[in-house]
C-alpha cells in the first residue's frame, strides 16, 4: 500500500526529497540484509544442464544503459565513448513516451556504434503492471515500438516484472528481473546468476517447446543503488560481486544510468556519481581477466542459451535441468524460487 502511495504521488515529488526518502529506506534495508546482498550464495548454483559459455570462457560480461530523461540521452554518447576506448559495447534501453524524443536518426547512430537498442516499458511510472487492462493497453503499444525500433529485448520500469504477462511481449528476451536486489519496489529476486527459460501459452493455452523467451536477471547492483542512495565513493562493490560471478561461472550483467553519471571535474555529489568509477570497474574486468571473459550484449546471450539449451529439447526435459522451473501443476511452468 505505502509503495502504490508513493508511485502514485512521485511525480509531485521534488527530486531530492524523494532520494532522501529512499536513502533513508535503503539504509534500513542494506542492515537487514548482509546474508544476501550484494552476493546471494545460493544464486551461484549452476543449474542442472547447464552447458557453459562460447569458446570455454570463464564467464560472460554484459553491459546496459536505462535512459530515463532527457538529461541522460544527452549524456549518453559521453558513457558509450568510456566503453568505446576499452573496445567495448553495450545495450541500450530507451522509453517512447518519457519527455525524450527517439527518432529514426537517433537509433541509426547508436546502432552504427555497435549498441544494441531495447525498450524501458512505456512509460517510467510504474503502473505497467498495476491492472491487466492498463498492461493489455500498453502492451499493444510495446509490441508496436519494438517492431518499429527492431528491438528483440525488454525491461520494465523500476524492475516491476510479471514474467506470465512479459511472455505476451514480443521479445526474444527479458532483463525485468535480478538475482538479488532487496531495494527494488518488488525486491523478490530469482537467485541465479545463469539465463533461464521462460515458455510462452499457445492459442489452445499449451506450453510449446520452443515457444517463450530468455530471462536474463541484472547480476551486478545498479549505479543508482550504489551511489545515490548508499553513497558509496568507489566501484569496490561492483568489483567484489564480479569476482564471485568469475569464480562461480556465471553472468555478470550491469545496469547503469547516464542520467546519474557526472562527466565533469565535480566529486562524487547527491544525485551523481563520477564516470570514473565505471570506468574503473571496466578497466578491472578487462586487467584481471581479459580473454578469459565472454564480452557479449543481451542478445548474443540469448540467441546462445536458445540455440543450445531450448531449441530441439522437449518442455519436461528443460524443467528437469532446471532451466526452467516447474510449478506444481504439471503442464503450467514459470520461475519460482529453490
Amino acid at each position: 500500500m505505502l509503495q502504490k502511495i508513493y508511485y502514485t504521488a512521485k511525480p509531485w515529488i521534488p527530486r531530492p526529497w524523494r532520494l532522501s526518502l529512499r536513502r533513508r529506506y535503503t539504509a534500513a534495508i542494506r542492515r537487514a540484509t548482509t546474508a544476501t546482498w550484494p552476493i546471494d550464495p545460493i544464486a551461484a548454483r549452476a543449474p542442472k544442464g547447464w552447458l557453459g559459455w562460447p569458446g570455454e570462457k570463464k564467464f560472460a560480461l554484459v553491459l546496459t544503459h536505462d535512459v530515463e530523461t532527457q538529461e541522460g540521452l544527452d549524456a549518453l554518447p559521453s558513457l558509450l565513448d568510456v566503453e568505446a576506448e576499452l573496445g567495448l559495447h553495450s545495450s541500450v534501453n530507451l522509453i517512447p513516451q518519457a519527455g525524450y524524443r527517439v527518432s529514426s536518426d537517433l537509433l541509426e547512430r547508436l546502432r552504427a556504434r555497435g549498441v544494441e537498442i531495447g525498450l524501458h516499458g512505456l512509460k517510467h511510472d510504474g503502473k505497467l503492471y498495476s491492472t491487466r487492462r492498463v498492461f493489455e493497453e500498453r502492451r499493444d503499444r510495446i509490441n508496436e515500438y519494438l517492431k518499429e525500433w527492431k528491438s528483440a529485448g525488454f525491461r520494465s520500469p523500476l524492475m516491476q516484472n510479471n514474467l506470465g504477462w512479459i511472455a505476451e511481449l514480443d521479445v526474444e528476451y527479458d532483463m525485468s528481473t535480478f538475482d538479488t536486489d532487496p531495494f527494488e519496489p518488488q525486491p523478490l529476486g530469482t537467485r541465479t546468476i545463469f539465463p533461464f527459460w521462460v515458455p510462452r501459452k499457445a492459442s489452445d493455452g499449451a506450453y510449446v517447446p520452443g515457444n517463450g523467451y530468455v530471462e536474463l536477471s541484472y547480476t551486478l547492483p545498479q549505479d543508482s543503488t550504489l551511489y545515490l542512495l548508499l553513497g558509496q565513493q568507489d566501484s569496490g562493490t561492483w568489483i567484489q560481486k564480479l569476482d564471485w560471478i568469475a569464480q562461480s561461472g556465471g553472468m555478470a550483467l550491469l545496469n547503469t544510468h547516464p542520467d546519474y553519471v557526472s562527466f565533469g571535474d565535480s566529486d562524487h555529489t547527491r544525485s551523481s556519481y563520477p564516470a570514473s568509477r565505471y570506468r574503473e570497474f571496466l578497466r578491472h574486468v578487462i586487467d584481471t581477466y581479459g580473454e578469459d571473459v565472454w564480452y557479449a550484449k543481451p542478445n548474443e546471450v540469448a540467441s546462445y542459451f536458445r540455440e543450445t539449451h531450448v531449441e530441439g529439447k522437449a518442455l519436461d526435459k528443460l524443467a528437469d535441468q532446471q532451466l526452467i522451473r516447474p510449478l506444481a501443476t504439471k503442464r503450467c511452468y514459470s520461475v519460482v524460487h529453490s
